[in-house]
């Protein structure tokens, strides 16, 4: 027990937790009107009851995700944004969901020392923006129920005097299951990667990775046609916000992306949002360690920053979901891209020699292949026979796989990054990220396949 000495000192806590109590209620209002907004492809009802929460078909029960990039195994489901309208609309598919959390492997390496029941995350799932302006992902029902938890965690009762937000008391049943931590986590890592792609706060992050990635695309390919664009693939997209500025640069932009969590997230951001910083959350209140102020922790941020319906999209701009070895794997993507663009990402495959294998056959002779991120392996704590596989190179080798399959460097550097970093906290961990592009030479590659 704490002395009243003590208590009378901290007087000030009571009120504090009130405003932690209000801000939770607050994301959770915005989490609700995320899944209001998203259409399953098939009924979710059937696997949610007040006793706990069970998996619809092709889930598995021990699943993990990934907040910032991704990989996954599961069904390619095309999705399209559409200019004029935030509408989802596109096919449906049904992804299965991979055992091991991408992004979460990352944002913990940031936060274990902070907060080590923070360690879970969502894993990567898949999107595909199509030549209009609506997107349309698939689902696995986690996140209605991460988002239950995410207020019963919290006991909240929502209230607020936001405009912009329809705040709901977290009650009825609902908001009674039994949802394990790890899903509560995935909510938060999404909450925490809308600020890294979607606020003005992000920026700085996006700065040192993206506008590298965008600098060189812009290089490497100064003459670009209305009439045929080059195409562009981005795997492990997240939240879309890459994807999207190189979609506005004139290319034709496919992200794929993974995670559950990350789609529907993705989907209502690209396809709902009616204006700019249309939407607040606080992304910042889920760790008491390292603030520097009660107000920095429980400060707001608005998103988007822009408006993504207005970003001047080139039309074919699409999101795909679902595994990027499965999907990508089809005869009918052999050198179908120009370019392929892979940030935060190399790191969050159970066989990075396939990952390589894979961009240099979906590449079309002569295309570039630009890479930023750090060696991370996602799955580098498997251990034991019934573990999922995980090979970890280093860098050199990482380099020596890809000269294997028909790559050359042309650009090669470090860049220092953070991810998803709360750039007013104390502790800030970064990454000397390695960047590079490769262009797939057309003899090497043949020569290799001869082999």
């Amino acid at each position: 027990m704490l002395p009243p000495a003590h208590k009378e000192l901290l007087f000030h806590l009571g009120l504090k937790y009130q405003r932690l109590r209000w801000c939770i209620s607050m994301n959770g209002a915005f989490i609700m009107n995320m899944l209001e907004a998203f259409e399953p492809p098939f009924d979710m009802s059937q696997y949610v009851n007040a006793g706990g929460y069970d998996h619809p078909p092709n889930m598995h029960d021990h699943s993990h995700v990934d907040c910032t990039h991704s990989s996954g195994r599961g069904d390619c489901s095309t999705i399209s944004v559409s200019r004029s309208n935030s509408q989802l609309d596109g096919q449906h598919g049904n992804p299965k969901e991979d055992a091991k959390t991408h992004e979460s492997s990352r944002e913990t390496e940031n936060e274990k020392d902070e907060e080590e029941h923070m360690a879970g995350c969502s894993q990567p799932v898949g999107s595909n923006l199509g030549s209009s302006q609506v997107v349309n992902v698939s689902c696995n029902g986690d996140t209605d129920a991460s988002t239950a938890a995410y207020c019963q965690d919290k006991g909240v009762s929502s209230s607020s005097t936001d405009d912009n937000v329809t705040p709901r008391h977290c009650t009825g049943s609902l908001f009674k299951l039994n949802v394990p931590p790890i899903d509560v986590d995935k909510v938060r890592c999404i909450v925490r990667n809308i600020v890294r792609d979607w606020a003005e706060e992000g920026q700085k992050e996006r700065d040192e990775c993206y506008k590298p990635i965008l600098e060189e695309l812009n290089r490497l390919f100064p003459n670009r046609s209305n009439e045929r664009p080059p195409l562009c693939l981005v795997p492990g997209a997240g939240l879309g916000r890459l994807a999207l500025e190189i979609s506005s640069l004139g290319f034709v932009s496919q992200g794929n992306e993974f995670s559950y969590y990350m789609l529907i997230c993705s989907s209502f951001i690209l396809n709902h949002t009616q204006e700019a910083k249309e939407w607040t959350i606080y992304p910042w209140i889920h760790s008491n360690c390292n603030s520097l102020s009660d107000n920095d922790q429980l400060r707001p941020v608005s998103f988007p920053d822009i408006h993504p319906s207005s970003a001047g999209i080139t039309e074919g701009f699409s999101m795909c979901a679902g595994d990027f070895v499965e999907v990508y794997s089809e005869e009918s993507q052999e050198s179908a891209w120009d370019a392929v663009v892979t940030c935060f990402f190399l790191d969050t495959a159970h066989n990075i020699v396939e990952y390589i294998e894979i961009i240099s056959k979906v590449l079309k002779d002569g295309g570039v292949w630009i890479n930023l991120g750090p060696l991370l392996y996602h799955f580098a704590d498997s251990y034991g026979p019934d573990d999922d596989m995980s090979i970890e190179l280093s860098l050199e080798d990482v380099k020596k796989v890809a000269y294997h399959y028909g790559f050359v460097m042309e650009v090669e550097k470090m860049i220092e990054t953070t991810y998803t970093a709360n750039m007013r906290a104390m502790m800030q961990n970064r990454y000397r990220a390695a960047f590079w592009t490769m262009r797939k030479n057309a003899s090497q590659a043949k020569a290799q396949k001869r082999c």
